[in-house]
């Protein structure tokens, strides 16, 4: 039986790992694969490539909402912050990142409740719980809060709830076998679909229960996390959430992102979304 261990209290200052020449690597920057799949799959989100051997960075490759969602996330975490006001804080610095209608309102609103979405935003934006805790009963205490407050529909925190299971479960475990049993038995998830049994009839989706399933059967499929991240943009779904939740849960399994999709991705980003994502890895003393 799979048990998930509590951590220790983490500490609130901690220099950023360096590689022995004094360059910080960002290849092992935890987030850095989901954000890379965001920017990659953000040209191909309303238009679908279907094809594995596409360019990964293009013209117009940018993150999207579920950049600024997830580094908001992170930066409640670190400075003990709530979830909604770090995502209105940040989300209404890059308000033409590509929101919902519902979300944006939400995030221009002060005092704005849930609003029962079961959209997959909820999923992405969790990920970095999954870095932080490591008990399942934190894990889901944590992914519900950070849903909550926008997506209160059942299958919204389900989506969380899944997403920050799998970050931590391949962080620790890092078996694929166990993987999928864990995420059948708990959430119901059928994987019997390959990838690319589902591209060919597969249409844009923007929900939790086809996005998180989907991200994580092409995460089953991969041989590494550049493939894994070629699998689920090229899957003709909402391609940045995809990618996004694809590349969270590669490089938790994986590790280290390639530093061809790595560095471009970090050079896209703006210099306090860079920050964020800097302190965050120092925060967790990685």
């Amino acid at each position: 039986m799979f048990m998930l261990r509590r951590f220790g209290q983490l500490p609130t200052t901690k220099v950023v790992g360096f590689l022995s020449w004094g360059i910080m690597n960002v290849c092992k920057l935890p987030l850095i694969g989901a954000i890379a799949g965001d920017i990659i799959g953000s040209t191909r989100e309303r238009k679908p490539e279907k094809n594995y051997g596409l360019e990964l960075f293009k013209e117009g490759s940018t993150f999207t909402d579920d950049t600024v969602m997830l580094l908001a996330v992170a930066e409640a975490s670190m400075n003990g912050r709530d979830y909604a006001t770090s995502l209105r804080t940040l989300c209404r610095k890059y308000r033409d990142a590509g929101y919902g209608a519902m979300f944006g309102s939400w995030v221009d609103s002060v005092a704005a409740g849930p609003y029962e979405s079961w959209g997959n935003g909820s999923a992405v934006r969790a990920t970095p719980i999954g870095w932080i805790y490591s008990g399942r009963k934190d894990l889901t205490k944590e992914a519900r809060r950070s849903a909550e407050v926008t997506h209160n529909h059942v299958e919204g925190i389900k989506g969380a709830d899944a997403a920050v299971h799998a970050v931590c479960l391949l962080r620790r475990v890092n078996d694929k076998v166990v993987f999928r049993k864990f995420m059948e038995l708990s959430y119901g998830y059928d994987f019997s679909l390959t990838d690319d049994e589902i591209r060919p009839d597969n249409k844009f989706d923007v929900s939790c229960q086809v996005t998180v399933p989907h991200a994580f059967i092409c995460f089953l499929c991969s041989t590494s996390f550049e493939d894994c991240l070629r699998r689920a943009v090229s899957l003709g779904g909402d391609a940045d959430s995809l990618g996004c939740l694809a590349g969270a849960v590669a490089q938790a399994y994986y590790g280290e992102v390639p530093q061809h999709i790595a560095e471009p991705a970090y050079d896209m980003l703006p210099a306090d979304l860079r920050d964020i994502l800097v302190a965050f890895s120092g925060w967790l003393g990685l």
